[in-house]
């Protein structure tokens, strides 16, 4: 198993899609995955869930479990499968249950 870490974010992580901030938060988590950048890991309380839509997307990793999946609805049009949830992780990445994690290739991410 690799090694997973979460650590609490510092500052304020910021994300912005389509023009406009879609998450801001001072209480994001960084999950830290051997071999992968840092994801941050946002407050559903902190992410401005009318620019979400479910996605029929699932996807499952071994080691934190099965993950939903959202489109980011943006001025410009749908950005799909941009972001993603674990509603139910796996025991060891339980911090992580219910926060919505952006996929930086998509949006924009970004610590002030």
């Amino acid at each position: 198993m690799p090694e997973i870490r979460i650590t609490p974010a510092e500052g304020t992580i910021v994300v912005r899609a389509g023009g406009a901030i879609i998450a801001e938060s001072t209480q994001a988590l960084w999950l830290h995955e051997e071999s992968y950048e840092p994801v941050a890991y946002i407050p559903r309380a902190d992410v401005g869930m009318a620019f979400l839509e479910a996605s029929e997307t699932r996807s499952r990793c071994p080691h934190k479990g099965e993950a939903i999946h959202f489109h980011v609805v943006a001025k410009s049009g749908p950005i799909r499968d941009a972001a993603w949830s674990y509603e139910t992780p796996s025991d060891f990445v339980t911090p992580i249950a219910g926060y919505i994690a952006f996929y930086q290739n998509k949006v924009t991410v970004e610590t002030l």
